[in-house]
């Protein structure tokens, strides 16, 4: 278990779901690691746990918005050889319905935190290289009539990820950036907004997604993280500018 042993990695949003997911596997591969959130408290108690179950993890609370937070953290895990963009938010509504706050929210969050996080990890990583792994999602693949915010959020992730990318590798930086994007996971954010809807609009519309999906069910955060491991490692040492999807074959369609 030591295929990220002697790194380095930051995993923003990973006080639950994926991102915490991402932080025990990774933990269990030999790295050190520092889980990011903006809920301090729920991050602290799980990168506590961890810390006991004799991880070295370390637990910084971080609005990925906000600069000064970013340089806090890249400050206080210096050498970094991983980042792990995977803070984001979901708001439903079509185009004529979304609101302008909640577009900008989402936008904020999802883009803009994932831009300000690759400028700050390509800074921190030139002269040692390293991998940038920015989670998108199979929306910014595909389109959803309720989801224009966010498919455009992660629309925009999935290309700034490619631009990112070939600049590394023209400057010579041995740098990679890449992009993943699940599925629909079971996650509190997922059951958040299943949870925001009527019990007979959520129930239909769980039923609709799951229709969708070959594999017949959601994933779980567990089956997800493998890949990011992978990414984090030097196994993946000749991906740059990828676009790795799992996704239950949802968008094999």
């Amino acid at each position: 278990m030591d295929r990220l042993q002697g790194k380095t990695a930051v995993i923003t949003g990973a006080g639950s779901g994926l991102g915490l997911a991402t932080a025990q596997s990774f933990a269990r591969e030999g790295a050190r690691v520092y889980l990011t959130d903006i809920d301090r408290v729920r991050v602290e108690a799980e990168a506590e746990r961890l810390s006991a179950a004799g991880y070295p993890v370390f637990a910084l609370a971080h609005d990925v918005t906000q600069e000064a937070d970013w340089d806090s953290v890249i400050g206080a895990a210096g050498a970094i050889d991983v980042l792990v963009n995977n803070a984001g938010v979901g708001r439903p509504g079509n185009i004529e319905e979304v609101s302008l706050k909640d577009w900008r929210t989402v936008l904020e969050i999802n883009l803009d935190g994932v831009f300000m996080g690759t400028q700050k990890a390509i800074r921190a990583m030139q002269g040692r290289g390293g991998s940038i792994i920015n989670v998108s999602s199979i929306e910014g693949i595909v389109g959803e009539p309720n989801l224009a915010a966010y498919n455009a959020s992660k629309g925009g992730v999935r290309l700034l990820t490619k631009s990112a990318a070939l600049h590394c590798a023209a400057r010579g930086y041995n740098i990679r950036v890449n992009s993943l994007h699940p599925g629909y996971i079971a996650t509190p954010m997922v059951a958040g907004a299943l949870a925001a809807l009527p019990a007979d609009t959520a129930a239909a519309l769980q039923a609709d997604i799951v229709s969708r999906i070959p594999l017949g069910r959601l994933a779980q955060a567990e089956e997800i993280a493998p890949a990011l491991v992978f990414l984090a490692s030097d196994e993946s040492r000749y991906m740059t500018g990828s676009e790795l999807v799992i996704d239950g074959g949802y968008t094999a369609r």
